[in-house]
């Protein structure tokens, strides 16, 4: 090659190297990505087979069950408690309830508290032979909530729904949140549908709907927030009472249920009625409802090209309410509902998707609680838990990548009469086994839940030293945790 072309040759590179470093001063540095999104969905009152993913054939849930089909299903998830405030105390802290002396519901009767007559009549008695315990009725400032942890490291943080963790100044925007749509003191919405009366949600056009609104608010900050790391708090008043869906979804499941010749069917927890079967339409409609508001929120993400980049919780607050207030749902095969100890009151459908990470479309029978969240948030997002931080969850990071957790037991503590004719007492599990001690009876009822999912049968008399052992950490546990128990009732605070 003459001198002239390799000249030419080398004028031409230059050129093109040079060209492309122009190319590359003009860039825009490239977005990070190595910190997750996090998005939890909680639903309120959800019953354990109250979606298709986990066994209902008569409510349609065709955005969670696909959500089912992208990540894994727990079949063993609780609850920290049978009602709701304690609960979601225990997702912000990564505490038991007991602990934080959170253990019933905000706004219910405190020891000196007159007991209403409608409450004492629930239980058919002339008198209560225990008062609640004292609980605290708000979650402490003091407590570096998940919500916080993560807004230290960077993250932006929105809240949507129920709140029910305390009175105005404990309210989301007081415990890390920077958005706060629709959470406040109230533990139900005064209405599904537009006007809300809600002081942290404005009305929308009348006749709106709120699950609707709820995921229209989540949508609008997850757009708004696609390039910088953040936690969407979907938190649905759904499907607490009162019963109100949309007339056509009303109309939907009313017609189901007569083409299926479905009829309600009612069974006994002592004298108190429970629902065996789901054919309640309103409800079915609520269900619907939220399931929809769910599609939209997934949907955004995929729009958002951060469906990749977002790990999903999704979980119910306790169990679906089946003794009361119109008997909405059933939880069979498990016993009872909310308000109650038993399996139909604390377990839970739960899903998590982290892509990349779970094997689509799995399941997982490990007993898991709702303390866990935090800890494995934390550890997803790589940020180790100061000493005070979630103590008493553990992470489930392990769990979603093939391994074993390493935990014995798991503990519940509710020292209260709940509306839902549940009695005082608490529960541990360890493996097939679960133990409840009664306080209001000073009993103790064994189950092997591996057998008898529905706790029919008590094997306290056939497995004697099995419960002892049980009952011996229940009762230390409760000791540690400074657990508050309730009192012999005084007369005079019913009159």
């Amino acid at each position: 090659m003459c001198k002239s072309k390799i000249y030419h040759s080398l004028l031409v590179f230059i050129c093109v190297i040079n060209v492309l470093s122009c190319n590359k001063s003009n860039q825009k540095p490239p977005i990070e990505t190595s910190k997750p999104n996090f998005v939890f969905i909680l639903v309120d009152d959800l019953g354990w087979r109250d979606v298709g993913a986990f066994g209902s054939t008569f409510y349609e849930t065709p955005n969670i069950d696909e959500l089912a089909s992208d990540g894994v299903r727990f079949t063993n998830a609780y609850a920290a408690a049978p009602i709701c405030s304690p609960t979601r105390l225990s997702i912000m802290t990564g505490k038991y309830p007991a602990r934080l002396n959170g253990t019933d519901w905000f706004g219910a009767p405190q020891p000196d508290d007159p007991y209403p007559m409608w409450w004492v009549n629930r239980y058919r008695r002339d008198e209560l032979p225990l008062t609640t315990a004292e609980y605290t009725e708000r979650m402490p400032l003091e407590e570096v909530t998940l919500a916080e942890a993560l807004k230290d490291a960077g993250y932006s943080t929105f809240f949507a729904g129920k709140w029910h963790l305390g009175p105005e100044g404990y309210w989301p925007e007081n415990q890390g949140f920077d958005v706060n749509k629709g959470g406040y003191t109230a533990g139900g919405p005064h209405s599904y549908f537009s006007p809300y009366k809600n002081p942290r949600l404005e009305d929308g056009p009348k006749g709106e709907q709120l699950p609707h609104r709820l995921a229209e608010e989540t949508v609008k900050f997850i757009k708004n927030h696609k390039d910088q790391p953040f936690l969407a708090y979907l938190s649905f008043y759904s499907v607490h009472v009162p019963l109100q869906a949309r007339k056509d979804l009303i109309q939907k499941y009313e017609k189901k249920k007569k083409e299926e010749g479905l009829e309600p069917r009612m069974g006994r927890e002592d004298w108190r009625e429970v629902r065996l079967n789901q054919t309640h339409p309103v409800y079915a409609g609520m269900v619907d409802a939220m399931d929809q508001a769910v599609g939209m929120v997934l949907g955004s993400l995929k729009d958002a090209g951060l469906d990749s980049n977002t790990i999903i919780f999704f979980m119910s607050d306790n169990g679906g309410l089946s003794t009361v207030n119109g008997y909405p749902t059933s939880n069979a095969p498990l016993r009872d509902g909310k308000g109650w100890l038993y399996e139909g009151g604390i377990r839970e459908p739960m899903i998590i998707k982290w892509p990349g990470v779970t094997q689509a479309g799995t399941t997982n029978g490990t007993p898991v609680i709702s303390t866990d969240f935090y800890p494995t948030i934390l550890d997803m997002a790589e940020l180790p838990p100061k000493s005070e931080q979630a103590r008493d969850g553990v992470s489930l990071v392990p769990l979603l990548k093939g391994k074993k957790l390493d935990r014995k037991r798991i503990y519940w503590h509710f020292p209260h009469y709940s509306p839902q004719g549940g009695f005082p007492g608490s529960a541990v599990r360890q493996g097939k086994w679960k133990l409840i001690h009664n306080y209001e009876t000073n009993r103790l009822q064994l189950y092997n839940l591996l057998d008898d999912i529905s706790e029919a049968h008590n094997l306290v008399e056939q497995y004697p030293d099995t419960a002892r052992i049980l009952f011996q950490h229940l009762d230390k546990w409760r000791n540690d945790v400074g657990a508050r128990m309730p009192i012999p009732i005084n007369k005079d605070l019913k009159k």
